[in-house]
Parts: C-alpha cells; sequence; structure tokens
C-alpha cells in the first residue's frame, strides 16, 4: 500500500470520470482517491448507471467494495447500501445488475483495476477467503475498538471488523464517533492508513473539518490529531498492518521522530527482537517455520 499522502481529499470536490478500461461496461464512472503509481493498486468512488451490467467475471487482484447507496443484484442476491464485498483474486461472481444506479467505494489491492469475462474460479483462486456481509445490519458495534486496536481510543469511537488478516493483522473496518466525542492526543501508527466518510463531519487539528465525502490516505508515522465530532460520523477504514496507536501532546514532531520513537518503545519493550533487527544475522531476509511461502502469496504482500 505504498501510495503519496492525501490528506484532506473530498470527493464531492471533483467530477465522475468515464471508467474506460478494459473488461468494464459503459455506464460505470469513477473519482480516483488514491493510487499506487508502481503497481495501480488504488481507491476509488464509483457510480454506476441505472441498468448497468456486467457478465459473470473475475478479477486478476482481490478487491473490496461497500455499497454506499442504492442497491446491486448479483445473480438472484440483491445487495443493498452497508454491504461489503472481499473479493480474492480469481473469484469469479454471477452477472452484475444495477436496476436503479449505485454508488460504491471500489478498492483493488495488489494491481490495477481488471475484470475478465468468466463464469467459473480461476484454478488457483482462494473461494473460501469470498466474504459478502451486510456490514450495518449483519454485525454488531464493539466498543472499546473491540480489542483490536490498542492502546485504545476515547469512548465514543465504535468498530466493526470486516476483514482481518491473521498475517500482517491488517484490518478492514468501520467506525463510527458518537456526537460530541472527542480525543484531545496526537497520534501516528506503524501502518498505513486511509478512511472515508460515508456521513458526518470530523474535525482534525492538522486540517480542520473532514464532511462527508472526505477521503485520506496517511502514510506511517505521520501525526494526526486531536479529534472531535459534534454530530458524529460513520467511517470506513483499512490499514496495511498492526494499528497500534502511539499517543502523544507534540504535534510538531517528524515522522522520522516518530520513527525512533517508536522503535525506543520496542527496545524498551521486546529487547531481544530489537538486539536482533540491529544484528548481522540474517535478518534482511526472515524465514517463518510456520508460514514459509509467506513472502510469495500475494495475499500478504
Amino acid at each position: 500500500m505504498a501510495r503519496k499522502h492525501i490528506e484532506p481529499f473530498v470527493d464531492r470536490d471533483v467530477p465522475f470520470k468515464k471508467m474506460t478500461l478494459p473488461g468494464f461496461k459503459k455506464g460505470m464512472h469513477y473519482k480516483m482517491l488514491s493510487i499506487d503509481e508502481d503497481t495501480g493498486a488504488c481507491t476509488m468512488t464509483v457510480k454506476f448507471d441505472a441498468g448497468y451490467r456486467l457478465p459473470p467475471s473475475m478479477s486478476y487482484t482481490e478487491w473490496e467494495m461497500i455499497i454506499l447507496s442504492g442497491s446491486i443484484k448479483y445473480g438472484d442476491d440483491v445487495h443493498t447500501e452497508g454491504y461489503y464485498f472481499k473479493v480474492p483474486a480469481g473469484v469469479h461472481l454471477p452477472a452484475m445488475h444495477v436496476p436503479r444506479g449505485a454508488t460504491a467505494l471500489l478498492m483493488y489491492n495488489f494491481a490495477e483495476p481488471s475484470l475478465v469475462e468468466s463464469d467459473e474460479d480461476h484454478a488457483l483462486a482462494f473461494r473460501d477467503q469470498l466474504t459478502i456481509v451486510d456490514s450495518y445490519d449483519g454485525i454488531q458495534w464493539m466498543g472499546d475498538n473491540g480489542g483490536m486496536i490498542y492502546p485504545a481510543v476515547a469512548p465514543g469511537c465504535l468498530l466493526k471488523v470486516l476483514k482481518f488478516d491473521p498475517l500482517t493483522e491488517a484490518l478492514t473496518f468501520l467506525y463510527c464517533m458518537t456526537p460530541r466525542f472527542f480525543q484531545d492526543n496526537i497520534s501516528y501508527h506503524d501502518c498505513a492508513e486511509e478512511c472515508y466518510h460515508i456521513w458526518g463531519t470530523s474535525f482534525m487539528m492538522q486540517f480542520g473539518d473532514l464532511p462527508t465525502g472526505g477521503y485520506f490516505w496517511r502514510p506511517e508515522y505521520i501525526n494526526h490529531g486531536s479529534f472531535s465530532s459534534e454530530l458524529g460520523i460513520l467511517g470506513f477504514g483499512r490499514t496495511d498492518s498492526k494499528l497500534h496507536n502511539y499517543f502523544h501532546f507534540n504535534p510538531w514532531t517528524t515522522p522520522a521522530e516518530n520513527r525512533d520513537r517508536a522503535a525506543a518503545q520496542l527496545a524498551r519493550t521486546r529487547p531481544a527482537m530489537f538486539n536482533w533487527a540491529l544484528s548481522e544475522d540474517g535478518h534482511n531476509h526472515p524465514t517463518d517455520f510456520e508460514h514459509p511461502s509467506w513472502k510469495e502469496d500475494s495475499e500478504y504482500i
């Protein structure tokens, strides 16, 4: 997830463009939110015209989607706003029909968007990792971040985990801030994170209000906060590894200083690992006896 720092960006401020990539039929439009210029992996807001159709198809890269408005039909199943999809590379979905139009947040995770007509899975696809869930009504909110994020943020920020990578601890999640939410400290993380405001406005000290349609892609070790929301928000977020909150009260520290501080904390809490990482014992080529092919598996890169 190596992308440029984008913060803040509001998709309501730019027009939709026509999707013209091979495989995608006329009637699909997009707003590019962020893109990895090396791999083509990207996050977009997309709009499907009323009557839009696609045949059964698959992609050569994993993609995620959450429906923001309208409904999308795959085969005989109708999916309304709030439905979340995680579709592994090579897993096909049945014919798509958008009877009255829809908008969605759409993410291609490891490569540029692709669509190939197919009524069966690729031979190497992981269908058991396919996720389609009603994230609004089918999952309960978790207080205290559900134990997934530590240290936890201030009370009043709730979480629904949609995707968890057991090797990297990367997350995809819904989150909300309740009305009058407030957190006064500064934080940064070891991971990159992106967030999109489905509804509502929050205030962040570094740039002010982020409204409905607001988005950011924030690389690791960049300060952000403090936070507040007068009426509350509903947001969608993702990280590329474990989300650990490093809290402090100095908004002027640099990413390099924050990285050093994180390393110092590792030295205090896990000294053996820290000392090994500084040694010349082959740590540049780590192996994992439990998952020996983890680096070759695109699911976890």
